[in-house]
């Protein structure tokens, strides 16, 4: 027996989401299915408002909703001088929960790959450096996953600053070789940035 149509529907969209395979899928659907109707309104209408309201920050790639800017770029009282470089806002996000860095942020929103066909200029590099060097920036701290991406993105921001005055320093200490940023807690990550090594 087939599922009716609009259930069908439901599973192909839950398997678009990464990591949801059909079993999954279909799970989740029977799930929505037990939803109230006030219930199924309101998930209906977040799923719409993210959508609709969610945007990027202009500066730093932040997500934001009721400005062009976001609150930490905003936030006169953080660390103006330093710039955490991180590859996707829910890195961002991780390191924000930690309490461990109170500087400014830069999403990168992707890693340099060329397998992938990913180049430096598909990313937000440029943007990193125009900030640099607008911002008066005296530290980038280097945030990456410790894999061929990250490693390699690494080099070649670094590589951009050589010969400058800004300090190139790397989280290292704690996070383990192939580790993808989102699985790490707090603590590690704080010990990550209070060990972080200069670079250039």
């Amino acid at each position: 027996m087939k599922y009716p149509k609009s259930l069908t529907e439901l599973i192909e969209c839950f398997k678009n989401l990464p990591g949801i395979g059909e079993k999954n899928a279909e799970r989740l659907s029977y799930a929505v299915l037990k939803f109230n109707e006030d219930d199924a309104i309101k998930f209906s209408e977040a799923i719409k408002n993210v959508k609709k309201n969610i945007k990027k920050c202009s500066i730093c790639n932040n997500l934001t909703e009721d400005s062009d800017i976001c609150d930490i770029c905003n936030d006169d009282n953080r660390d103006l001088s330093t710039i955490c470089v991180v590859e996707n806002t829910k890195d961002l996000i991780l390191f924000e929960k930690s309490n461990a860095f109170k500087g400014k942020y830069h999403v990168l929103e992707g890693l340099i790959s060329p397998l992938e066909g990913i180049n430096p200029e598909d990313i937000k590099i440029n943007q990193l450096i125009q900030r640099i060097k607008k911002e008066n920036i005296k530290e980038v701290i280097l945030a990456l996953n410790m894999s061929m991406e990250g490693e390699t993105t690494s080099l070649y921001i670094t590589k951009l600053l050589e010969g400058t005055d800004v300090s190139v320093s790397k989280i290292a200490a704690g996070i383990p070789v192939g580790a993808d940023m989102e699985y790490l807690d707090s603590l590690t990550i704080q010990r990550a940035l209070e060990g972080r090594n200069k670079v250039s």
